[in-house]
């Protein structure tokens, strides 16, 4: 008995502290704050436009406000040739607009990615317009379409074209005015991620494909191109929602006319609740300009396979 009390009990292994849930609370704690506000700024908004979609609301005639139903969404499709003829420019102005930045953003990024002397001011000075408002962008361009003080005053000048011509009031020369404006503006968005995505290149690739005898026509095709894909990809993805929510500049410029030559669906729905008060009407084209937008975007996004390797 007293060897075996003499024999030592094991000590009794440490009891394992059960982990406190704090740590695994605290990255949802901190971004808390920034999703309440998404949630406020961006979710509440949204569900008010859906939510007044289905309702007859204009606050200068309270008299006739109430649900609505579907019948805004009948008026769209069935009563309202505005929304089409809008739909159909927006169309155009988006393609014309993407097509264009995107072809003289990639050229000028070819053109700044190579070494040449005053590199760097040159990289500012193509990028620089992309820091510009869009308000002050229209306003400069309105001050070089004036009839008076403008371009068009200059080259008459020169004996081109004559004096008191604005571009932005005749309807063959407003659009490719618009188009100019724009453009100045938007291409060095595309130079922007085009270069970035050029400094990845192995120089590597180049020199091998030299070896090889490529041309640079080639190169470019076998080794820029693909590998610019993605970068291309969304790029114009978010130009072209960009472009088809235009509102800032064309309304400075043209106000969507002459006789609604320029007027944009998203104008269209600014001048249907802002001018006419008709929130509700607003609200449903809002609704379809949505829908409209997240099909394209996923049908192009599928089609173009972004994220995904070339087979």
């Amino acid at each position: 008995m007293a060897q075996a009390a003499a024999v030592a009990k094991p000590p009794a292994p440490p009891r394992r502290r059960r982990a406190s849930a704090t740590p695994r609370r605290l990255p949802y704690l901190l971004i808390a704050p920034a999703a309440l506000l998404m949630l406020g700024f961006i979710a509440y908004p949204v569900i008010s436009v859906f939510y007044y979609s289905l309702q007859h609301y204009n606050p200068t005639k309270p008299w006739r406000n109430g649900y609505a139903g579907f019948d805004n969404f009948t008026k769209i499709f069935t009563a309202d040739p505005a929304f089409w003829d809008t739909l159909t420019f927006s169309a155009k102005w988006v393609f014309v607009e993407v097509g264009l930045q995107l072809l003289f953003g990639l050229a000028l990024a070819l053109i700044v990615n190579q070494t040449f002397v005053g590199r760097a001011l040159g990289r500012a000075m193509v990028f620089s317009p992309w820091a510009v408002s869009g308000v002050l962008t229209s306003a400069i361009w309105v001050l070089l379409y004036n009839s008076q003080t403008g371009v068009t005053r200059y080259l008459a000048d020169l004996g081109i074209g004559s004096y008191g011509t604005s571009w932005l009031s005749d309807t063959s020369t407003v659009f490719p005015a618009a188009i100019v404006a724009d453009l100045w503006r938007g291409v060095p968005f595309f130079a922007i991620l085009i270069l970035a995505d050029l400094q990845s290149v192995s120089k590597d690739l180049y020199e091998a494909a030299e070896v090889d005898g490529a041309s640079r026509l080639k190169q470019f095709w076998h080794i820029t191109l693909p590998h610019l894909k993605d970068a291309i990809v969304l790029s114009t993805l978010l130009r072209a929602v960009w472009e088809f929510n235009n509102v800032d500049l064309l309304y400075t410029l043209t106000g969507g006319g002459p006789a609604g030559e320029t007027t944009t669906l998203p104008l269209y729905i600014a001048n249907t609740s802002v001018d006419a008060h008709n929130f509700g009407y607003a609200s449903a084209l809002t609704t379809v300009a949505f829908v409209i937008l997240l099909f394209c975007s996923m049908v192009y996004l599928r089609l173009s396979k972004f994220g995904g390797e070339d087979t």
